[in-house]
């Protein structure tokens, strides 16, 4: 009985180990890829990063606004330049939309 469990607690010691050793190998791969990034999608990730961080100081971030953010975010840790380009474009133009809608007359439902 106790050599049953001994192979049992050794295998899934080796399974764990098998486990921590994986997440080692996949940290590296971000930091490279990021190099490979274009310096136009720096440039729109870096305005899209400010325009989201200034609408929310105003409570005026759409969610779609973030979303895009968060996927330009993504693909630029992928080093995919003209997906960054794309979402942060996107992002920007839904942050300039939120922040116009500041602007807008308080809607008034009732007396």
């Amino acid at each position: 009985m106790s050599k049953v469990l001994l192979a049992l607690t050794s295998a899934a010691l080796l399974g764990l180990s098998g486990c921590a050793d994986m997440q080692t190998k996949t940290d590296a791969k971000p930091a490279a890829a990021k190099a490979t990034l274009s310096a136009e999608a720096q440039t729109a990730l870096t305005a899209a990063q400010a325009a989201v961080k200034d609408a929310k100081a105003k409570n005026a971030l759409w969610t779609t606004a973030d979303a895009a953010l968060k996927a330009a975010e993504e693909a630029a840790a992928k080093g995919d330049s003209a997906t960054v380009l794309k979402q942060s474009k996107l992002a920007s133009d839904h942050v300039q939309k939120g922040l116009a809608q500041l602007n807008y007359p308080m809607l008034k439902v009732g007396d």
